[in-house]
């Protein structure tokens, strides 16, 4: 592998948060939402399923990481060097 294992994990841990950013909108409707009066805030949704979006950002990373890594390995798409020159 042309890259090291630091460097694998940190390319998953910025998919995972691109991923999540991705995720976090999908399935918020607040059309039927009434308006708070506990002192809440009107955009905060009912019932985010945050567990269940946070299982979901997993797995599609994993799928988007492990193409990344397929591409870099067979060489479609190098990294540059991050080592000096010695």
């Amino acid at each position: 592998m042309p890259i090291g294992p630091l460097t694998m994990f940190a390319i998953y841990i910025v998919v995972w948060w691109t991923v999540l950013f991705a995720v976090l909108p999908i399935g918020m409707n607040q059309q039927g939402q009434a308006r708070p009066t506990d002192g809440a805030q009107w955009g905060a949704p009912e019932n985010p399923h945050l567990k269940k979006k946070f299982i979901t950002t997993t797995w599609v990373s994993a799928l988007v990481w492990l193409v990344i890594m397929i591409m870099v390995f067979f060489g479609w798409m190098p990294l540059p060097p991050l080592a000096p020159p010695v």
